[in-house]
């Protein structure tokens, strides 16, 4: 839009879940079709031209047009994080060449500089030399992983599950708010596997208190976190899930049950002449999700034990893999399981920064609720609330993994729904914009939003939002409130590549994406 940009992070790499957390995208059925923003699937489609252009891969993997390249299960494009960051660099190169954009790497936001009810600078720690450095814009977009800007400037936010009596939500809580209440994170790790292999790690220091851990949860998790074994609600239903940790140990004909395969990154089998030997993972699984504290709004040095404990657990997990793991074959441990740190950029194969699945959320305009898209919070509805002010999609069941607040894994259905601009304005401040999962849903609805192609779609349209506001010489609320500016500003999303409604579309459950063709089991070219 020819506004000059400085985008600051906080690690060495852009990029967020898709790189430094080593996340591959959470996406819903038809991502291959419509439901995602232009640019989101530019993205994807360079990265399948990234591994056509750079690696030396069979002539089958070449020509799939659907190409995935771990042949992981949770998504049909499950890819290595560099790859990730060379192409967002890519689709950077422009703006950076001509002057437009700055990027800013290792900064922390630790002041906000606010005049009533604007904001007129941030100042940054650069955690390389320690200096700070201030920067004053016109307006300021908060992508961080908490809404770190939230609390420095005085915006009126929320944290953690809200009670009934304030959002009327069907599984909200009885009684008063519970901010601590909030989702696991995860410290991810990248693993090979090598079945000829001895690489069992030292050791970690708080192994004992891991292998033996025993969640209380409501309803209970039924035994050890470290297991191949757990309960949780799914769909309003007590579930026990038995998993196993390579395809070739279940009993399934099409295995979901196995942990391996869920966001598998590399798949020797794409590699002309048998180059890559081994096969990656990135472990995101239930194991290694980290529930015991919250790290919002927490002095520093509780923050910092609970990020150590999610860094111990998670080594934990591989050691008990290791050395302790049953196997259905009735042996016990996967020596050749080994850390990749090539794949991270990071010395010891963990990835850069904690997978953060839940931020302060800001007090919007417009609060969207699970009774706006939840399938059970709306008998009788064929779809979710439409909105007027949409300024763009998303689709995922409401995803709650175990929270610190004793809560137990919860799956909701959901339906394809619209994200409304009035979520993405703050009731008072008038030139700060949430760009990410801080924007105004709920404990329960942020299940929901809080994937990559939504968070990718929510900055987009506030990116675009600041742009708008700063031609018309108006606030963001009043875009909203007026009929004229309102289709305006989406007649400029529609042209930037943002889809605002759905097309009509067999609203079946999200869990129907998880097609043969993910798994990798129809013909190449086979549109999913």
């Amino acid at each position: 839009m020819g506004r000059r940009v400085v985008m600051t992070e906080v690690t060495d790499w852009i990029g967020g879940q898709l790189t430094s957390q080593a996340v591959p995208p959470d996406e819903h059925t038809w991502i291959e079709r419509f439901g995602c923003t232009g640019r989101y699937r530019q993205y994807r489609n360079l990265v399948r031209d990234y591994y056509r252009n750079n690696y030396s891969l069979t002539a089958q993997a070449r020509s799939d047009l659907y190409l995935n390249p771990g042949f992981g299960f949770v998504s049909r494009l499950c890819h290595e994080p560099r790859v990730a960051l060379a192409v967002l660099e890519q689709m950077l190169a422009y703006p950076r060449a001509v002057g437009l954009l700055e990027v800013r790497l290792r900064r922390k936001p630790i002041a906000v500089d606010t005049d009533g009810d604007g904001v007129r600078a941030v100042t940054l720690l650069n955690l390389d030399t320690g200096a700070e450095e201030t920067v004053e814009a016109d307006y300021v977009l908060d992508a961080t992983e908490l809404g770190d800007l939230l609390p420095l400037a005085g915006v009126e936010y929320v944290s953690g599950y809200e009670s009934r009596s304030r959002t009327g939500e069907l599984h909200a809580l009885d009684g008063g708010p519970q901010p601590d209440t909030v989702q696991a994170m995860n410290w991810v790790m990248a693993l090979g596997y090598d079945p000829d292999g001895q690489y069992v790690i030292d050791k970690p220091a708080q192994y004992e208190h891991w292998r033996d851990y025993e969640p209380e949860l409501r309803p209970p998790w039924g035994g050890r976190l470290l297991s191949w074994e757990r309960n949780k609600v799914y769909r309003d239903e007590y579930q026990h899930d038995r998993m196993v940790l390579f395809p070739g140990e279940s009993l399934q004909e099409y295995p979901n049950d196995s942990m391996w395969h869920w966001r598998r990154i590399v798949y020797p089998g794409h590699f002309a002449g048998g180059i890559v030997p081994h096969e990656r993972t990135l472990v995101v699984w239930f194991q290694n999700d980290y529930f015991v504290k919250n790290i919002i709004d927490k002095p520093d040095d509780a923050v910092e034990e609970a990020l150590e404990e999610a860094r111990q657990l998670t080594l934990s997990f591989l050691y008990w893999m290791q050395t302790e793991s049953p196997r259905p074959d009735g042996g016990v441990g996967y020596p050749g399981l080994y850390l990749c740190p090539d794949a991270m950029g990071t010395d010891d194969g963990l990835a850069k920064h904690p997978y953060i699945r839940e931020s302060r959320r800001i007090e919007a305009v417009f609060t969207t609720t699970e009774n706006h898209i939840g399938v059970d919070a709306r008998p009788g509805a064929s779809g979710a609330e439409p909105f007027h002010d949409t300024v763009g999609l998303g689709c995922y069941h409401i995803d709650l993994h175990a929270s610190s607040g004793g809560d137990n894994f919860i799956n909701l259905d959901a339906w394809p729904f619209q994200i409304p601009l009035g979520s993405l304005i703050p009731v008072r401040v008038e030139n700060l914009l949430p760009a990410g999962k801080n924007i105004g849903t709920t404990h329960i609805s942020n299940g929901s939003f809080r994937l990559h192609p939504v968070e990718w779609n929510i900055g987009e349209s506030a990116g675009l939002l600041a742009a708008f506001c700063l031609d018309k010489d108006l606030p963001p609320r009043a875009v909203r409130d007026d009929e004229t500016l309102l289709s305006e500003f989406q007649s400029l999303c529609v042209a930037q590549g943002i889809e605002l409604e759905w097309p009509a579309a067999a609203p079946e459950n999200r869990f129907a994406a998880f097609d043969k063709r993910v798994l990798g089991l129809l013909p190449p070219g086979a549109m999913p």
